[in-house]
């Protein structure tokens, strides 16, 4: 079994998780200071989001410098000292990786607005206006509803950006662009990364001569790229990551509406390893409409042998305690599907605190896609700092002394420990780290499925209902969300695991 198949990912944004030097902003240093709690909590593999030079328009993905460390995260000496000693524990990094666009302050676009002759010109999208006058397409851009080009003076062409204007886009169908993108990749491989969250990369391939349907522009063109020759360029990716050895994993960002398109991007096994797998973040919670969505995702990847991915929030999408309206219940449920479903889980720090979005208040607005609610910093302590000696960047969130770390491990019944318990669960279970999921059904408001592994049969139940309680036949499950637990009884926005000896495991009302 291959590590990142059994591995349960920790997704940590790095300005907001710990701040090593009291400038209010987290760093590699506050990272490699919490390897340890990491190690203490049970995941496999820790992710950071960009940390490469950068003017911060979209903090860090808009990369200046695709081989260097941003002064506000520290040096590559820290970066390589936190691999050191996140492998030592055996913790494997993989580190984010922005491969369509560059911000507009790269030496390559910097080159490449300076004349229609320059060196770097044709690394970057750039076109005429129509005959008439109009934009070369009707792209919008995303976060707005303005378009996706932007006029350039100097050169008098449009340059393509599918983001904000400062984020122009490599024109992939540039060799040049490859092999460089490629060398990007290859000096993070050979400092010991052990794989790369590819940013957007549907986005590598683009169809300049079609316009976007009137009916669907209002999604931007983000979620409506979908060209045939992509998915050459994740090949030669995939090649790049099968050079070395260790098992190097590429994750894509993969925000397309159609989950049998997504899936598409594994390929035949020669393309992406694994694909975020968006459709849990927009799915009601009910059992009707996760049974769905685990039903689809799963007749989506199982016949390409695909590996699913799963997550309840991450740096661009409200938190789930703040989608669940803070009912510690089902946050605690929620904890529990997601590290009981097939396929590899993705952690966003601060959800093992059951943190909710910080409000913020319009003067701290900094992220252009309002995404700062979801990004405010961990409280680590119940201080009045919570362990951030300066002033942080973003405020934290309401009853941050309450659920800071410190407070919660002293806690046995914190959600901290329970998550912990969980993780601890699925580590030692074969069937819930690499069985199969069987059974997948609705009874009433209880969504219930099978892992099957070596080591036997487990049964999951959530009880979605909100107020309703269910009898079942087991007396002590393996696992509960509740601590008011009652043998024989699924409570209200109770979540349980326990194993099957005989085929009498059911919910009865």
């Amino acid at each position: 079994m291959t590590w990142w198949r059994d591995a349960v990912v920790y997704q940590i944004y790095p300005r907001s998780f710990r701040d090593s030097n009291g400038d209010g902003i987290g760093d590699l240093d506050g990272v490699r200071q919490q390897l340890p709690y990491l190690s203490w909590l049970g995941v496999d593999a820790l992710w950071l989001s960009p940390v490469y030079p950068s003017p911060m328009r979209d903090f860090g993905y808009d990369v200046s410098d695709y081989i260097g460390i941003d002064p506000v995260f520290g040096t590559l000496e820290d970066f390589d000292e936190l691999v050191r000693e996140a492998h030592e524990l055996g913790l494997r990094v993989i580190l984010d990786w922005v491969p369509n666009h560059t911000s507009s302050d790269h030496p390559w676009f910097v080159d490449s607005r300076s004349s229609r002759t320059s060196d770097h010109r044709d690394w970057y999208v750039w076109r005429d206006a129509k005959p008439d006058g109009a934009l070369p397409n009707n792209w919008i851009r995303a976060w707005s509803d303005e378009p996706a080009w932007t006029w350039d003076d100097a050169t008098e062409q449009y340059y393509l950006h599918c983001f904000l204007p400062s984020q122009p886009d490599l024109d992939w169908s540039n060799v040049e662009v490859r092999q460089a993108m490629h060398q990007t990749m290859r000096f993070w491989l050979d400092r010991g990364v052990d794989g790369l969250r590819m940013d957007v990369i549907h986005l590598l391939g683009k169809d300049l001569d079609a316009d976007d349907p009137a009916d669907l522009r209002a999604l931007s063109h983000v979620p409506l790229n979908d060209v045939p020759v992509t998915h050459d360029y994740v090949r030669a990716i995939r090649s790049v990551l099968d050079g070395y050895e260790g098992e190097r994993v590429s994750v894509g960002e993969v925000y397309l509406i159609d989950p049998d398109r997504v899936a598409q991007y594994y390929g035949d096994g020669d393309e992406l390893h694994l694909s975020f797998n968006f459709a849990p973040l927009f799915t009601p919670w009910r059992a009707d409409a996760w049974a769905a969505v685990i039903a689809r995702t799963m007749d989506s990847l199982e016949p390409r042998g695909a590996w699913p991915t799963w997550v309840l929030c991450n740096h661009d999408n409200a938190r789930i305690a703040t989608r669940l309206h803070g009912d510690v219940a089902a946050v605690r449920s929620a904890l529990v599907l997601l590290l009981t479903l097939r396929g590899t889980p993705f952690l966003y720090a601060g959800e093992e605190l059951g943190l909710e979005d910080a409000v913020i208040a319009p003067e701290r607005v900094v992220d252009p896609g309002g995404r700062d609610g979801c990004r405010a910093p961990i409280p680590w302590t119940a201080s009045p700092d919570h362990g951030w000696s300066g002033e942080p960047w973003l405020p934290f969130v309401e009853r941050a002394s309450e659920l800071s770390v410190d407070s919660q491990l002293v806690d046995e019944g914190s959600m901290l420990h329970f998550t912990r318990t969980v993780l601890d669960l699925r580590r030692r279970s074969t069937a819930l780290r690499s069985g199969a999921l069987e059974g997948l059904h609705v009874e009433g408001e209880v969504l219930v499925f099978d892992r099957v592994g070596d080591d036997g049969r487990l049964r999951v139940m959530v009880n979605f209902s909100a107020d309703g309680e269910v009898t079942t036949p087991h007396e002590l499950p393996l696992l509960s969300s509740r601590a008011d637990h009652q043998s024989g009884i699924l409570r209200a926005r109770e979540a349980i695991v326990f194993e099957v000896l005989n085929d009498r495991a059911s919910v009865t009302h």
